[in-house]
């Protein structure tokens, strides 16, 4: 259901509109930059947002799980609007969609939730130490197309130590002062909006001492027309492999974020079996309708959904709340979020990532089964060296070695021991 029940009042209320205005803040630089490297117009990864966040909230069931535009897309889009240009981009997304619909009409969703629990918050660590790579360049101002085009985020890490001599003290400050911020306010109080609070410090900072550094600026929109295209045969073999793998890796995203999401916020019901596979087709009826305007798939987006939740956000309104939100501030683009400092939306993305480090799960790791820690560390390491699908791969095939290493082992056991079945006569 997408209204909340009888018991939802204005604390709740005041939760969501917190959550949705954080997601949406957020959403702002990352979408524009994702949808750039696309080679799409850079509005469109706005109006990803914008257009899914309606019906993922009518037809999915994590009710705070926030979707957008994210960089494992990012190859399969690009490779189609190189091909065929913005109807490249419209006719990959919606062949993906539809797959999505498939994979939720053969219960393919559910076999997701078996991924163990160790691999699940090893993706969290792991894409926490992502988020905090992702931002250190805008952080530190050494961003580039340099250290932006590395193939992994290890890669992109290693680049940005390159250059940190070149650091700028005006991006440092902004950025350290929100997270610094928002962890103070988050171990005072875990009901205050701490990531907004501390946006809102660092544009203080920024003005009190004049610091000039690059703001989000006015945000002109206007809605998209819908893409004019006709199906080809070729599309069969240039674009159907790839709408494929775009489906797969989209829809692994969604799920495990999903698992992520409830992990964080403390979420230990017991989910039903056709749960995931309902995410699937509210994703999937969703991306359908924003690719027919040209707009990029809509995957779960841990940042914006954690920390919509750390705001305060409960329920589906705050999906749609977060959509509300991004039109309205292209509405108000002269006015207080064009003045946010592109560095201060850095430190929160880095904020977020640094509390999803597990750092209860580092602790508990020397009491762990040897299995669950290989598994947890390797997932995470290859989060930073690989990408989502494989590193959940990988943490999955360490189990199925480890079931296969205790079958064969049992079995040899049972083979060597050989009861004595004669009887010795007395003497």
């Amino acid at each position: 259901m997408i209204f909340p029940r009888e018991e939802y009042g204005f604390r709740e209320l005041l939760g969501d509109c917190f959550g949705g205005i954080i997601a949406a803040l957020i959403a702002i630089p990352y979408g524009l930059a994702m949808a750039s490297l696309m080679g799409l117009p850079p509005v469109l990864g706005i109006f990803t947002s914008i257009l899914t966040a309606p019906i993922t909230a009518l037809l999915g069931r994590n009710p705070v799980l926030i979707g957008g535009t994210a960089s494992a897309t990012v190859p399969f889009i690009a490779l189609a609007v190189k091909q065929q240009g913005l109807a490249g981009a419209a006719k990959v997304c919606i062949a993906a969609s539809a797959f999505m619909i498939l994979f939720w009409a053969l219960r393919l969703g559910r076999h997701i939730q078996k991924v163990p629990q160790p691999v699940v918050t090893g993706f969290s660590c792991g894409i926490g130490g992502l988020m905090v790579i992702s931002q250190l360049d805008t952080i530190l101002g050494v961003g580039s197309p340099f250290t932006r085009s590395a193939r992994s985020p290890i890669m992109q890490l290693f680049r940005v130590l390159e250059r940190i001599g070149d650091s700028q003290a005006a991006p440092l400050i902004l950025g350290c002062v929100v997270i610094a911020a928002a962890l103070l306010v988050a171990r005072a109080s875990a009901r205050w909006p701490a990531p907004l609070i501390g946006v809102g410090v660092a544009i203080i900072v920024a003005k009190l001492f004049d610091l000039h550094e690059k703001q989000v600026g006015a945000l002109p929109l206007a809605m998209p027309p819908l893409v004019a295209f006709a199906w080809l045969r070729s599309d069969f073999v240039s674009l159907v492999p790839s709408a494929l793998g775009l489906a797969f890796v989209s829809s692994v995203n969604i799920l495990i974020t999903s698992r992520v999401v409830e992990h964080f916020r403390g979420w230990h019901k017991h989910t039903r079996k056709s749960d995931a596979d309902a995410e699937l087709r509210a994703y999937g009826v969703a991306n359908l309708c924003a690719g027919m305007f040209g707009a990029p798939m809509s995957v779960g987006i841990p940042a914006r959904s954690l920390a919509s939740v750390r705001c305060g956000a409960t329920t589906r309104i705050s999906n749609i709340l977060h959509a509300v939100f991004l039109l309205a501030f292209f509405e108000m683009g002269a006015g207080f979020v064009a003045q946010i400092p592109i560095p201060a939306l850095a430190g929160v993305t880095a904020w977020m990532g640094i509390c999803l480090l597990e750092w209860s799960t580092w602790r508990r790791l020397p009491k762990m089964r040897r299995v669950d820690a290989a598994a947890f560390l390797t997932t995470a390491l290859a989060v930073l060296v690989t990408n989502a699908v494989a590193a959940v791969a990988l943490g999955c095939a360490l189990y199925a070695i480890h079931h296969v290493y205790v079958k064969l082992t049992t079995s040899a056991s049972i083979n060597n021991f050989q009861p004595s079945t004669s009887i010795e006569s007395p003497e």
